[in-house]
């Protein structure tokens, strides 16, 4: 049992690692503000078209990185219940084998 929980633990954490090394993007305004996060949600990189950054006011820019960036955590939000998904059923199958010994 104890091995089961380890294994857990250390699948847990290789998603983790992997979650890290997945980017997903947001866009906004026709692509003219784009978000790039990790699918842990961390923020890697926001852009801003220069043309757009230009002739925005300062809360219409605001407005707009906001809904960028909370396109871009949907799309980790997916991807990481994904991943974890998955592992779950795994780690289910295998606590099911544990009981059924």
């Amino acid at each position: 049992m104890f091995d089961k929980i380890m294994q857990a633990q250390q699948k847990a954490d290789e998603v983790k690692k992997r979650l890290d090394n997945i980017s997903v993007s947001g866009e906004a305004e026709g692509g003219k503000v784009k978000v790039i996060v990790t699918a842990n949600k961390e923020v890697r990189e926001i852009s801003v078209d220069p043309e757009f950054y230009a002739q925005a006011d300062k809360e219409e820019l605001e407005e707009i990185i906001i809904v960028a960036v909370n396109k871009a955590l949907a799309q980790a939000e997916n991807v990481s219940q994904s991943e974890m998904q998955a592992v779950s059923q795994d780690l289910l199958g295998g606590f099911g084998n544990l009981f059924n010994k």
